[in-house]
């Protein structure tokens, strides 16, 4: 059979010549420390076989399984035992509980294995079912309780032992769809306590978008694609992600930061109502958003039409701006950012929790994200042009619809006025402005801004030949699958 795969035959062709199975083909992925990373594909897919294989409970009949540099497919019997016991813990679909026994024993069952004192593994049992929300039913029958506690007392099980790496082989699956919700919270809220790394296998895509940091999409035991939840829903690597793909709600997976724009241009708060005033006009928009300095902290947005009342009466840039304009998180997902930007008059600034502009959403941007795709489902919003090659109309065009006050002059011409003499294009923009064609102190601020800074919090997928599962035991340790 590997003969085979190796010249490339299919796996319903090598089951035709040998009636064997193939039940995974070159599997090479890695997994970082600290993240969720979910398997997933349709039923046969093999998502549930490559699971098996990476505590060995299915002996991989080729490749190598490394876990902190060590190959467990070479580990003694009583090697893999003791790397079972101490690394990796597993949450089943159907929770395979001792039913003869309590709460607290079944939990604390794998320490008992382990020859712990009952007292020390009572303790280790009761922190674990408080972290699960089961304080109170230690003592209680599992034959008592409903689906989703018996599958929290299935988790509990699972961390009492302190793993490094968590395999959960459709462990929600077999809950109703409300309790399976609540569990879905629950192991997010988990993680965020307990920082596992979490293997986490599911046929459910909407499942896999809301807990996965990063997915593996199986078909026919190859791995189709790995990447972020954005990257599978708006750079699909073949037809089949985009089937995969094409009935998810776009508005409950994309967030502020996928779809925001580049904040071009911005004014620092110290340059002055002239230069805020100047910026504008190059650049034909009728509103600017205000930063602090190299920080980008964002203090505010001044519109075309209070700048220019503000210049008249002697005020400075800080009187004129309106503070605290509507911002975002950079993940907040677009269901909850939608109706923020259809009752905002201005476009909404994408900040971070150091209050730094990142970028802006318009109304435009969001709509195109959720509505259109390309041949290949792709998001359009991706595909528009780079910033650098839009013309000045284009770049505001949307920003005018979200303005307090249209700027009623005419934009400059699409080629940049920095192309003609930049004494001519200054005193362009400072006539306009209303001060003398000299434009006294003005700096030349027209040739764009930096973007350095711009944090896009991406993981790319990764090609890598090997594929690694990295455990919290100290830095660069690494578990390779393959």
């Amino acid at each position: 059979v590997i003969s085979l795969l190796n010249e490339g035959l299919s796996k319903s062709e090598i089951f035709e010549k040998t009636k064997q199975t193939v039940g995974l083909n070159n599997v090479n992925f890695k997994v970082y420390d600290g993240e969720i990373f979910v398997i997933m594909g349709l039923s046969g897919s093999g998502k549930s076989t490559l699971l098996r294989c990476l505590n060995r409970l299915i002996e991989p009949t080729a490749g190598e399984i490394l876990i902190d540099g060590q190959n467990i497919t070479q580990m003694s019997a009583e090697e893999l035992r003791d790397t079972r016991r101490t690394k990796l813990g597993m949450v089943f679909q159907n929770f395979a509980l001792l039913p003869h026994r309590t709460v607290i024993d079944n939990v604390a069952y794998g320490l008992e294995i382990q020859g712990i004192p009952k007292e020390d593994r009572y303790f280790k049992a009761l922190a674990a079912i408080e972290t699960v929300g089961l304080k109170g039913y230690e003592n209680s029958k599992i034959t008592q309780l409903s689906g989703g506690m018996k599958q929290r007392v299935g988790l509990a099980r699972a961390l009492a032992n302190d793993p490094d790496i968590l395999l959960m082989d459709e462990a929600f699956s077999a809950l109703d769809p409300l309790i399976r919700s609540d569990m879905q919270n629950e192991l997010l809220a988990i993680e965020d306590r307990v920082q596992k790394t979490i293997i986490f296998v599911s046929h459910d895509l909407d499942e896999a978008l809301k807990l996965g940091d990063r997915i593996a999409l199986m078909k026919d035991g190859k791995v189709v694609q790995i990447g972020t939840p954005d990257e599978i829903l708006t750079e699909p690597a073949n037809s089949y992600v985009s089937r995969f793909v094409a009935g998810v709600d776009r508005s409950k997976i994309l967030t502020a930061e996928s779809v925001m724009r580049r904040p071009e241009p911005f004014v620092s708060v110290s340059s002055g109502i002239r230069v805020a005033i100047k910026l504008m006009k190059a650049h034909g928009i009728s509103s600017i958003y205000v930063v602090e300095g190299k920080s980008r902290r964002l203090r505010g947005i001044l519109m075309i039409g209070d700048a220019l009342k503000a210049l008249k009466a002697g005020k400075s840039l800080e009187d004129a701006m309106i503070q605290e304009p509507p911002q975002v998180a950079p993940d907040l997902p677009l269901s909850d950012v939608i109706p923020l930007i259809a009752e905002s008059q201005y476009p909404l600034a994408v900040v971070n929790d150091s209050g730094k502009l990142l970028g802006i959403m318009v109304r435009g941007t969001v709509l195109g994200a959720l509505a259109m795709s390309g041949q290949n489902g792709h998001a359009t919003a991706f595909e528009e042009k780079d910033p650098e090659e839009k013309t000045s109309e284009e770049k505001s065009s949307e920003e005018k619809n979200f303005a307090g006050e249209k700027f009623e002059e005419n934009p400059p011409e699409k080629t940049d006025p920095i192309g003609k003499s930049k004494g001519e294009a200054e005193g362009k923009a400072g006539n306009e402005a209303g001060f003398p064609p000299e434009s006294s102190g003005i700096p030349d601020v027209s040739g764009g801004i930096n973007n350095d800074g711009i944090d896009s919090g991406s993981v790319p997928a990764e090609a890598a030949a090997k594929a690694s599962l990295i455990s919290d035991t100290g830095p660069g340790s690494e578990v390779k699958i393959c």
